[in-house]
Formats: C-alpha cells, structure tokens, sequence
C-alpha cells in the first residue's frame, strides 16, 4: 500500500485528508470524532483511510489488556476496580493506536464479543469467559466500515450496536452471553466509513438516518480533473514503481514522511487538549441552531469540535470565524436538504457580521471586545457567497466541500 505521506493530493480529495488527520488527534486525546466518506467508487476513500495506519501515534495501556485499558483510567471488567499500586505492578507498554474493520460478513459475536472458546474446551483449566470483540479491542482507535450503507441495510443487529457506541462520547457497550454476566465496557473509539450513496442501497441518510446522524461530519469525495495528478497516480501505481517500493519497504521499516506525520499529530494533540472555542464564536454557534431550525444537537457539538480541531491542524493559535463556517458544510450535508444548506451559507455570509445572525447591535459597547471580533472577522479567506453552486454542491445534489 502506498504510504500516506506519498498518496495524491488533489481539490476533491483535500477534505477527507483534514478529516482524517482531526479524527487521529482527537481520538488521542480521548475524544472520538466520527467521520464518513462519500464518493464516486475507485475515487480512493478506502485507500486514504486505510492508508491512515501508516501514521496513527502510540497509546500507553495496561500491559496485555485486549480492552487497550489507560492506565489512569481502567475500564475494564479485568482491571477497573484494581489500585493503582496493583496496576503499576502489573505494567504497561506503548502500542500502536488500534485500527480495526468491520465487514459485512460480521456477526455480532464478532464485533461485540462472545464466549471464549480455547478457554472453554482448555482440557487443564476449563472456564467460561468472554472474549471482547473488534469494538472493545478498537478502544481508545479507529473502526472503520467499508460501504457502510449495506451494512445499515443488511445488519441491523450491527448497526443497532453502533448507535450505542457512537451515541455518546464516550460510549455505551453491552457483552452479553447465555450463562455469564452482562458485561457493560465505556468505548472510546472514533468510527471511519465510506460509501457509494448512487448504488443501491443508496445513500445512509435514507436507510438509518439515526446511524447518519451519529457521524459528526461527511465529505463527498471529488474525482480528480487535472492531468498532471492523474499522471502521478498511475506512476505510483504502475509495476516497476511497486517492485521498487518493495525493495525500499524491505530496507527502510518505516517512512519519514510519515513519522513527520506522527509526529505533528502527537504536537496537535497536545494543542487541542489546551484548546477552546471564542464564547463570541460558541454564541455564533448557537444562533445558526436556533435561526436555521437545525434538529440535532450533535450538529452543532461537531461544529465546535471540528472548528477546534481544524484551526490545530492549520496551526493557527486560536479558532476563527473561518474555521467554523469551513465545517458548517461538512457537519450539515448529511443533517438537511442541499438547497437549505445553500441557503444557509449565502445567508450567513450575506448579512455578515453587523446584520446577520450575530446581530452584534445589540451588544454592549465593549471597545476591547469590539477589536478582538474584528480580528477574527477579518479573514482573507475566500466568501462562501462567492462561490458558485457547482462548487458547493454535486450533480447528485451532494455538497462537495472547497476550503476558502
């Protein structure tokens, strides 16, 4: 697989690149961050996601918990009830940040978990146990769910389980077997997914809208429309280049580019635990709910956390008013109708900051205050009202978002 430092990078795809690197820092620092994937098939979802593994930072856990247990903070049905004394002698090690799949052939048992076999029939020391399943053993990681629609349509069991897990941050896991105690685990794991929504069964939000719901933000995937990154992809997919590849792979265990990867993720993560949002721009937040009639509060939580997260990642020092408008097609294109969203970020960009939602005339004369949302205001960004409808939206009446 090609490394994720060296994949090709394009307008389509640029979106989905942000996303992923938010969701690895926010998964880091203990708050999961959900995302789907949308797009044309072959466009390469699957690829830059599967391609993330290449860059996810270490964890520390309790040595030898499949349940990747923080030592601080055991969860557990092994360890969260032990001292910290008995913890420090059982150990912990650092390892790689989880990345499991969930495929359409799972069964529950599988992704939940189920009775430990080999331990059952041990001839020398019998027991019934449980043994956790792919949910349990991603925490404090990535799942990720390939053509998530089919899943929705065709195992409703699976997708039941997913809502209690996406449900809250962090969520809700119940193992229950025949004969042995229900068994109720915290999960803190972010869930990636991609799919098609032109092939049946045809898009998430109209097969479980409430599985829709629970991911925080969706990008539709742009195919690529420029010669030269079309050239460069089949380059770096063409024979010689992979027997090349090989070769390096088979000298050099790791990639420096993507070690730089790692690298800042850990450097963001830190930033992002210290980080918060304006109160100005959390009350701007709030106002485009209430105006706009928006439904679900989970909106506007992932409003917030991927303002955040998006100013970390482009390194600015603080949120700003571009950053929350940047995630407002991202958080709403799964949540109301393209032409509502349209109209919603014409207006807002329209009215700016004097008539608009803010309506900062009715604030107290703060000249303090003044300057500091002047400030913020003041981007060089490109105006959303500048761009045109096909830049907004797709022919299937998709949102495809463009960073101003």
């Amino acid at each position: 697989m090609i490394p994720f430092s060296k994949l090709e990078r394009y307008e389509g795809n640029e979106a989905l690149f942000d996303l992923v690197t938010m969701s690895i820092v926010s998964s880091l620092v203990g708050e999961p961050l959900h995302i789907h994937a949308e797009g044309l098939r072959g466009t390469g979802k699957t690829t830059i996601m599967r391609a993330a593994k290449g860059i996810l930072p270490n964890i520390t856990r309790i040595k030898n918990c499949v349940y990747n247990c923080d030592p601080e903070h055991p969860h557990c049905p092994h360890h969260r009830n032990l001292s910290p004394e008995e913890i420090a002698a059982l150990g912990v090690e650092e390892v790689t940040m989880p990345f499991l799949e969930i495929s359409h052939s799972a069964k529950i048992g599988t992704v939940a978990g189920s009775i430990d076999l080999a331990r059952l029939t041990d001839s020398a020391h019998p027991e019934a146990q449980l043994l956790p399943g792919i949910i349990p053993q991603a925490h404090r990681g990535i799942i990720f769910i390939d053509e998530i629609n089919r899943l929705a349509d065709t195992s409703p069991e699976i997708t039941d389980i997913l809502l209690d897990v996406m449900g809250n941050k962090p969520g809700h896991l119940q193992i229950e077997e025949a004969g042995l105690p229900v068994v109720d685990v915290e999960v803190s794991v972010s869930v990636w997914a991609a799919s098609n929504p032109d092939e049946d069964p045809g898009p998430l939000e109209e097969i479980r809208r409430q599985l829709s719901d629970r991911f925080d933000m969706v990008c539709y995937m742009g195919r690529p429309t420029s010669v030269d990154v079309l050239s460069q992809m089949l380059k770096e997919n063409s024979h010689s280049q992979k027997i090349k590849k090989n070769k390096e792979s088979a000298q050099l265990n790791s990639n420096a580019k993507d070690d730089l990867y790692r690298q800042n993720i850990i450097k963001w993560a830190q930033k992002y635990e210290k980080a918060d949002l304006p109160d100005f721009l959390r009350n701007y937040i709030a106002r485009l709910y209430v105006k706009h009639n928006l439904e679900s509060i989970r909106a506007i939580e992932a409003m917030q956390q991927g303002a955040v997260l998006y100013s970390t990642i482009k390194n600015r020092d603080q949120a700003m008013i571009s950053d929350v408008t940047h995630m407002i097609p991202q958080v709403l294109k799964h949540r109301v109708d393209g032409d509502t969203l349209i109209k919603m970020i014409n207006d807002v960009e329209v009215r700016g900051s004097r008539d608009g939602i803010l309506n900062f005339k009715n604030k107290k004369n703060n000249p303090e205050k003044k300057k500091e949302d002047t400030e913020y205001f003041n981007t060089a960004g490109r105006p959303l009202k500048d761009l045109n409808r096909n830049e907004l939206i797709n022919t299937e009446k998709t949102l495809a978002p463009k960073e101003g």
